[in-house]
């Protein structure tokens, strides 16, 4: 049995009194002369039966101990599901001869991908769907809720089209384990090819004639290693191994540029990246390698073609006078003399360049200024010059604006959108001769919501160094003064920047009084490429000390206060959420936390884990690095739980996840309910059935978000509260 004989609980959810006390198999572990004792590694094994009985009894304990929950997730489940228009249509995007679509319908648990034909040629204005309205012409092209019949889990990985627009590849995951069938279907005579490729990634690209498709498969470590050139019509063994990546530091992605006329495999690490290239309607032929790879450059080029001349358009990050251009810079060169470049917009400290895509007659540029995401369109000329740059204001403060989607080349308008924490996402068609943005599509919140009811702002914390670390803020404006219940989420990784949108789950917090706010430290992206450096790396410990300073912020300026702040962050969130646990217990009186890398040190020296290797230049290498394994070990949430009071803690994670393993969590909450004092719960939930991801279906999804914010709002004593204009909402 995997539970100590003094516990009582059993997989039986009625049974389940006291917690959980997993047994104790004392594993040594040494690396540099270091010898840790991990008594919860047995944990890793889930084909053991008493690994899932463990799991099973934690499931059973953190119902009993939420079972009073049950009315409050109803309803901020039937709150959810009341603002969301349950049966609607996206907004067509037009690729082709066709306008494409997905369709929701109420009860259904998927969307359903549609199309209808275009008018003729100069047709850009997307047809007005209404529900309940016959579309003339339309066609499914796939029903998900179909495909996802008899199965406790289901993802869609590819929808590719081919450009003539007759036939489709997709690919399904039932298993939440993130490898995908790829299958085709015939879209004239709606046959499902008897061409079946198990173990993808998810992706697939055509070649432009249709012959052939190119996908990804990922290694015994989940590392997408390898393009496939597979020929329509032939078997699985036929296809062909058009790239292999042997670093491991490495993955591998294939997909085509806008114009067409080339397929593009990338290759990149967290610091590095190389493309091949070859002609689209040569599919045969030997991909050759773009611009070849350097140690500690990165570059992303785009094809143009700018007065009769196929360019390069190129993002890199290289040294340029002896200045490393940190932030990225945007060159052109000639596309069969990459080398030769010209630089069309330098360097610059306060703006991070993020992308360039290139149409017929015109370029558009994503970048980030003052933390915030922007975009501009750049007119090409007839002469090969280029015209005014212009950066499309919406009118928004604290939002997020960008490039929509945008499958065709030649195009007068472009497709672009922009939400803010309190403005619905907003789908617009610009017109760069006008500047005239021609509002399509809103997201719709049912029921009384009215943005001016709610606020967002900008505040900035002062991290330990001196450092400014800026903080979103949203709330009802009707809050009552003082001290106020908040949660508080964070990330801190891989770049990745979390933006301003409008969430409807969110709401069922904010109308009951709860302020939301989100910490953007370092290791993110929001403020440039040296924000996310100094956040990674033997610098990792910004991410979290900069979290405790916005944490320490929010209290000392008398927005909230301890015995009513929740911190929340996910995946690598998640070991920002286990770091801070074990650094300012004191701070908070809840952790949420998804999916959580608590246990960072143990994968990260295991290279067989999945995408360990990889991760090296994100975290360093404790295997050869002395200094990184003694710096990790110093954070590593595992590691360092002690004999203190912790907050209570909701940890949440899946038994299918590639990414971060199940096995950290359990771990995790092991040592802290064996070693922490005081009376704080610790609630662990495992979906025996989802992955990283977790459970698939939005109604799902919002039972999982729902389960969530009950167990929030009760641990800061909003369990019993009303939301604000309840009473509006229920007449409505």
């Amino acid at each position: 049995m995997a539970l100590d004989s003094s516990d009582s609980a059993t997989s039986n959810p009625g049974a389940a009194v006291t917690a959980p006390i997993a047994k104790r198999v004392p594993t040594q572990r040494e690396h540099h002369g270091d010898v840790f004792i991990d008594e919860y590694e047995w944990l890793r094994d889930k084909d053991n039966p008493e690994v899932i009985e463990y799991l099973k009894a934690e499931n059973a304990y953190t119902d009993a101990q939420t079972a009073h929950l049950a009315p409050l997730r109803e309803k901020i489940f039937a709150e959810v599901k009341a603002r969301t228009q349950e049966t609607d249509l996206s907004l067509p995007s037009r690729k082709g001869e066709f306008w494409y679509y997905s369709r929701t319908f109420e009860g259904k648990q998927y969307a359903v991908s549609c199309r209808c034909p275009i008018a003729g040629p100069d047709d850009w204005t997307p047809p007005e769907l209404e529900v309940g309205v016959e579309i003339p012409g339309e066609q499914v092209l796939l029903d998900l809720n179909e495909l996802a019949e008899g199965h406790d889990y289901f993802s869609l990985g590819a929808h590719s089209v081919n450009h003539a627009g007759d036939l489709l590849a997709f690919s399904t995951d039932f298993e939440g384990d993130e490898r995908y069938t790829l299958r085709f279907k015939n879209l004239g005579t709606g046959e499902i090819l008897p061409d079946e490729i198990p173990g993808t990634a998810g992706g697939a690209t055509w070649s432009v004639d249709g012959t052939h498709v190119f996908y990804v498969t990922v290694d015994e470590s989940w590392r997408p290693d390898s393009v496939w050139r597979h020929r329509l019509g032939t078997g699985k063994d036929d296809d062909v191994k058009v790239y292999f990546e042997a670093d491991q530091r490495f993955g591998v992605g294939v997909g085509s540029t806008r114009s067409k006329k080339f397929l593009v495999i990338g290759v990149d690490s967290k610091l590095t990246s190389e493309m091949l290239i070859l002609e689209s309607d040569n599919p045969a032929g030997e991909f050759r390698v773009l611009l070849p790879r350097r140690e500690g450059v990165s570059y992303a080029a785009e094809h143009a073609i700018i007065g009769g001349q196929d360019k390069a358009l190129i993002l890199h990050n290289d040294v340029v006078d002896g200045v490393k251009s940190e932030n990225f810079l945007l060159a052109i060169a000639p596309w069969d003399d990459p080398e030769n470049q010209t630089i069309l917009i330098p360097h610059r400290k306060e703006v991070r360049l993020e992308d360039v895509d290139a149409f017929s007659d015109k370029l558009v540029l994503s970048y980030r200024r003052e933390a915030l995401p922007r975009v501009a369109v750049w007119p090409l000329t007839s002469e090969g010059g280029f015209g005014e740059l212009t950066e499309v204001d919406f009118g928004l403060t604290l939002s997020a604006s960008g490039l929509s989607v945008n499958s065709e080349w030649e195009t007068p308008t472009l497709r672009m959108g922009v939400q803010s924490f309190i403005t619905p996402a907003q789908v617009f068609d610009y017109v760069p001769g006008t500047g005239e943005l021609i509002l399509r599509k809103e997201q719709k919140v049912l029921g009384h919501y009215d943005p001016a009811e709610y606020e967002q702002r900008r505040e900035w914390a002062v991290a330990q160094d001196g450092t400014r670390v800026p903080i979103s803020i949203v709330q009802r404006k009707d809050v009552p003064a003082g001290p106020k219940p908040l949660l508080l989420y964070g990330y801190g990784s891989y770049e990745s920047s979390i933006d301003a949108y409008l969430s409807v789950a969110r709401l069922s917090l904010l109308d009951r009084g709860m302020v939301f706010a989100v910490a953007h430290v370092r290791g993110g992206g929001e403020m440039g490429r040296l924000w996310y450096d100094n956040g990674k790396m033997l610098t990792k410990k910004n991410t979290f000390t900069d979290f405790v300073s916005c944490a320490r912020h929010l209290i000392d300026s008398g927005l909230t206060a301890p015995d009513r702040l929740i911190a929340d962050g996910g995946s690598a969130g998640g070991l920002l959420m286990g770091a801070v646990a074990n650094l300012a217990p004191e701070l908070f009186k809840g952790i949420l936390t998804n999916v959580p890398f608590v246990d960072p040190l143990t994968s990260m020296l295991d290279a067989s884990l999945p995408l360990t290797a990889a991760e090296w230049e994100e975290w360093g290498n404790p295997l050869d690095d002395k200094e990184v394994y003694a710096y990790m070990k110093s954070y590593s949430p595992y590691e360092n739980v002690e004999a203190k009071d912790y907050p209570a803690i909701l940890a949440m994670t899946g038994l299918n996840d590639t990414r971060v393993l199940y096995v950290e969590p359990a771990k995790w909450v092991s040592a802290l309910r064996a070693t922490k004092t005081g009376d704080s719960q610790l609630l662990l939930k495992t979906d025996m059935t989802s992955g990283h991801g977790g459970p698939s279906g939005r109604y799902e999804q919002w039972k999982e978000i729902a389960f969530e914010w009950a167990w929030v709002l009760d641990t800061v004593g909003l369990g019993e509260v009303e939301p604000a204009g309840a009473e509006a909402a229920a007449a409505s």
